[in-house]
């Protein structure tokens, strides 16, 4: 992370050289971003897609150059719905001199069927495939009462379709795998109502957004679902780490 120790300017450099905090680049970018928020930026900051710099007591100060990249990455998930890897693997490009092309847009989508779910990928499309039960058990090997006993305590959820969704075979197939290990699912009743706590709180950032009908605002609904999602889970396996480390000394 590079550091500076001096100011915003010295007087003589251009207003192209001057260092802004990250309030006046929230206020510069919700002219045309407004639902950008100064998390969405440290998270930015934190998967390496920007670099401010750093003042001797640690604050970030961002230069133009910052903020016209920052621009370039919201426009790229908002017009193209393009996740970060790919993001960051054009921005390196350009960098580098190559010439290299955004996907085109999409155009207008359909609105769902009644009941049709919107899939939450980042695109307003109805969602993919389900598995039914027989494919659900033979994921996870489980049995058809172990099923039923997880289903009874609310960590498999059946679709309305009577389907299964891909996380509900994820979650099918790490129920199963703790149960090796004698985690039954009334233990997992606490990991369960944590992950709906944080659920609510990524819930209550991104809920205005997916009121919307623009398909361009639902799809950064969903984008920056995701990523709180990712920080979420990231943050949760960090402390479950620490918990552990101070136990195990």
């Amino acid at each position: 992370m590079r550091t500076t120790t001096g100011g915003a300017g010295n007087g003589t450099a251009g207003a192209a050289d001057q260092l802004v905090s990250i309030g006046t680049v929230l206020n510069q970018l919700r002219e045309e971003f407004p639902e950008v928020t100064i998390s969405k930026i440290r998270f930015l900051e934190a998967e390496g897609l920007v670099e401010p710099q750093r003042t001797a007591s640690g604050y970030r100060k961002f230069s133009a150059r910052d903020v016209e990249r920052l621009g370039r990455i919201l426009r790229m998930q908002r017009d193209h719905y393009l996740p970060l890897k790919v993001i960051r693997e054009h921005l390196d490009a350009v960098e580098r001199g190559e010439q290299v092309e955004l996907p085109a847009a999409p155009g207008p989508q359909r609105e769902p069927l009644d009941g049709e779910p919107w899939q939450a990928d980042g695109q307003d499309r109805p969602t993919a495939a389900r598995v039914g039960r027989a494919e659900l058990l033979a994921a996870s090997g489980a049995g058809e009462e172990e099923l039923a006993e997880w289903e009874s305590y609310g960590l498999v959820v059946q679709g309305v379709d009577g389907g299964y969704d891909a996380e509900a075979v994820t979650v099918a197939k790490l129920v199963a795998d703790l149960g090796r290990y004698g985690l039954e699912p009334r233990h997992l009743r606490a990991v369960k109502a944590a992950a709906e706590r944080e659920a609510g709180l990524v819930e209550q950032v991104v809920a205005p957004l997916r009121r919307h009908r623009n398909p361009q605002t639902r799809a950064h609904a969903e984008a920056t679902a995701k990523e709180l999602a990712a920080l979420s889970v990231r943050l949760h396996a960090a402390l479950v780490q620490t918990a552990l480390g101070v136990r195990l000394h």
